[in-house]
């Protein structure tokens, strides 16, 4: 497994963990899952059309939500996570 590979497999699981959290998150009012679950699939979208999609579908739903990734989108430090 060389470098790449290693990096794509923590990203999904960093991804699909966060999802499974925000997903957790909705169920008890202690998370607050919609940011987990957001978190998710902003960096399952790098890897997944799947997750590209549904992430394009909620920005052009919510658009006060698409103003805030895109401040995460131009993070410098979040950069080599988020696409």
């Amino acid at each position: 497994m060389n470098k790449q590979q290693m990096k794509r497999l923590v990203g999904r699981v960093i991804g699909w963990f966060l999802v499974l959290l925000g997903i957790i998150g909705m169920i008890f009012p202690v998370l607050h899952g919609v940011i987990f679950f957001l978190a998710g699939l902003l960096i399952l979208s790098k890897t997944s059309p799947w997750a590209k999609n549904l992430l394009q579908k909620l920005e052009s739903r919510f658009p006060k939500v698409a103003k805030q990734m895109d401040k995460l989108r131009e993070h410098p430090k979040l950069k080599r996570i988020i696409p």
